[in-house]
């Protein structure tokens, strides 16, 4: 199943940087994949809710972890379209989000299940998410670079021998 990952990684990152060199625009190559990906998972984790083949749910399983992962190249591509000066802090802030997702995922997830009885919910909410995710990425603008008013550090000329 994590191989469907995989290759959803890599072929997001293909598909971006050959979209972008070939029309030229950030929308179409970063932001309008991201919205293909999450799209394409709501669309194949939505039979989960009545799937009872175990091979099935497996194949579904996959298909959704495939078409997330297709929209990381972009998104990690994002913050230094949009942050150039900033892409370290704007990448952090983007992996601790997504670590405190991770985190609290099973935890959700488990107390969804233990409330409603259900294994049906953490599906419909999943999908409600990458619903909102998709729509949500219409506001994002990769074509405008954030631009600082903090000083830019200065650049050190000779070596340390030298000072």
């Amino acid at each position: 199943m994590f191989g469907a990952g995989v290759v959803g990684d890599i072929l997001g990152g293909i598909v971006t940087d050959r979209l972008l060199r070939r029309t030229g625009d950030l929308k179409t190559a970063r932001r309008n994949i991201v919205v293909v990906g999450l799209l394409g998972a709501l669309a194949v984790l939505a039979p989960m809710l009545y799937a009872q083949n175990l091979v099935l749910c497996t194949i579904l399983l996959a298909s959704g972890l495939f078409c997330c992962e297709f929209t990381i190249g972009p998104m990690w591509s994002l913050p230094m379209d949009i942050a150039p000066e900033h892409s370290g802090t704007a990448t952090g802030l983007m992996c601790v989000g997504g670590s405190f997702a991770a985190f609290l995922s099973p935890i959700t997830t488990g107390f969804i299940i233990d409330k409603t009885g259900s294994w049906k919910m953490p599906f419909v909410l999943a999908s409600l998410l990458l619903f909102a995710g998709a729509v949500l990425a219409f506001f994002m603008h990769p074509d405008r670079p954030f631009l600082s008013d903090l000083p830019q550090p200065q650049k050190v000329v000779g070596t340390v021998a030298q000072m």
